[in-house]
């Protein structure tokens, strides 16, 4: 196993040196000339000229061979950070249990993929569960808080018959992650934790429930609230908010939210507060109600793709924070009025007075 090993490092550093052979070897090859040949050092403009041809050459190829180089290790990366983006922070289904879902991430940092908000939507026995949160900061740093809060999320909407109990694990998760964390970057003595574990380090986050007939229940730990969308853009209402996880302990009576619903034709845009606080050259905010008021019916991809397009023009690029979009359309089919049953007389319609 380790001759193995050894052997594929070996390979891989020849393949990254592989464009510099040709050049190095032409430029031994000048300067052997330069000074093993006699007529190499004679005076003269036409030597110069083809001596300065020759080591020009030379550096022009060494440039050539060591940019290729770092393309080929970029195009590696970026392979990685989406193969990356996939399992951790994978695309919703298209379609679950009568709802239409798309989602869709902007990172700040540059060429990075992933970074600081997640979200996730899974169908459980107890109705359609979904979470988006934002972890504080961007980039790699926040990936192990991403990772702590998605991987609970995934097994908790399952098990937890009440939302209150997924919100419980969350905050567990997170609170494991945070302390494992400190210790590793303040080692403590053994069998103690730290005084201060990352305690500047906290989530917001959205935590909600689509049941059947479209009512909602919903947690809001100082997360922006949703839009919901139908002849117009509207603020979703969600409640009173919790604190952040991670901040201060979740009160000991949790209640959701639910005077809120998604009726059918509906659709729900989440959003982090990167959406909203995006600013321009000129420091002005990005207008996300107007921006979700497109033509009626269009997809939830579709929303996703145009609002991207827009967020990323007002800012010329160049974002402050990771942004994440999650719209949720509800396509479910009204419920029909039932029939009357067997053997019941209809009312008589009132004799007209005509």
């Amino acid at each position: 196993m380790i001759r193995t090993r050894s052997l594929d490092s070996d390979g891989s550093r020849l393949r990254r040196l592989a464009p510099l052979a040709f050049p190095a070897a032409w430029g031994a090859v000048a300067v052997a000339w330069k000074f093993a040949c006699p007529s190499a050092r004679e005076p003269g403009l036409p030597i110069r000229i083809a001596t300065s041809v020759v080591f020009l050459s030379v550096g022009i190829g060494l440039v050539l061979g060591v940019r290729r180089g770092l393309a080929r290790e970029l195009a590696r990366a970026r392979a990685v950070a989406e193969a990356t983006q996939q399992v951790l922070l994978r695309p919703p289904p298209g379609r679950l249990e009568g709802l239409t879902l798309a989602a869709g991430q902007l990172s700040a940092s540059r060429g990075a993929s992933v970074g600081g908000d997640l979200y996730e939507a899974v169908a459980t026995p107890y109705g359609v569960r979904i979470v988006v949160g934002d972890v504080r900061g961007h980039g790699l740093a926040a990936l192990g808080a991403v990772v702590a809060l998605l991987g609970s999320f995934r097994e908790a909407a399952h098990d937890e018959p009440e939302l209150a109990g997924v919100l419980r694990r969350l905050e567990r998760a997170l609170e494991r992650h945070l302390r494992e964390r400190a210790r590793g970057e303040h080692p403590a003595r053994a069998g103690t934790d730290p005084e201060h574990p990352a305690a500047e380090e906290f989530v917001t986050l959205l935590l909600l429930e689509i049941g059947p007939d479209g009512r909602l229940s919903v947690f809001n730990c100082g997360h922006p609230g949703p839009y919901r969308l139908g002849r117009e853009a509207e603020r979703l209402p969600v409640g009173d908010p919790l604190p952040p996880l991670g901040v201060l302990p979740l009160p000991a009576g949790l209640a959701p939210y639910t005077a809120a619903r998604l009726l059918p034709g509906e659709t729900l845009v989440l959003h982090t507060d990167g959406a909203e606080e995006a600013r321009d050259h000129r420091g002005r905010f990005f207008a996300l109600d107007a921006a979700l008021a497109g033509p009626p019916g269009e997809a939830p991809a579709a929303l996703v793709r145009r609002v991207h397009a827009e967020l990323l023009h007002h800012t010329g690029g160049r974002l402050a924070d990771d942004i994440a979009l999650l719209v949720v359309r509800n396509d479910r089919a009204r419920v029909p009025a039932q029939p009357a049953e067997p053997g019941l007389r209809r009312p008589r319609p009132a004799p007209s007075s005509h």
